[in-house]
């Protein structure tokens, strides 16, 4: 039997949450939309939900996008969770540092659905 483990959405942009969820939807994968990294939070270590990816974006209020990796790299429950990154303030040098960081896939905003929906699939 399929593991169904959810994807985490980590989004405060509404319009960003409708697209990926919709993405996901598409792609039979079931989601759960964190506004910020408090409440992502709260979904990884206060659940006893099995996560197979995070999809983080980078610029979210109070805590972002980078420190959120930070917390979820250096948890045992949770160190080897692929985590995607989006972004709306997209460069090449963000682009590497992401990659340094850890991430496992990166892509900037506007996302085209139809390149993100293929990577994930390839990623998952």
């Amino acid at each position: 039997m399929e593991e169904t483990r959810r994807i985490l959405l980590v989004e405060d942009d509404p319009d960003g949450q409708v697209l990926v969820t919709h993405v996901l939807q598409y792609l039979d994968m079931p989601i759960d939309v964190a506004g910020d990294a408090e409440q992502a939070l709260r979904y990884l270590f206060q659940t006893d939900t099995a996560y197979r990816a995070v999809i983080l974006d980078l610029a979210l209020p109070g805590r972002d996008g980078w420190e959120l990796l930070t917390d979820i790299q250096s948890n045992a429950k949770t160190a080897q969770l692929p985590c995607v990154a989006v972004t709306a303030f997209h460069t090449s040098k963000i682009r590497e540092e992401a990659m340094r960081a850890g991430f496992a896939a990166y892509f900037a905003k506007p996302i085209d659905a139809i390149s993100f929906a293929r990577e994930l699939e390839a990623l998952l």
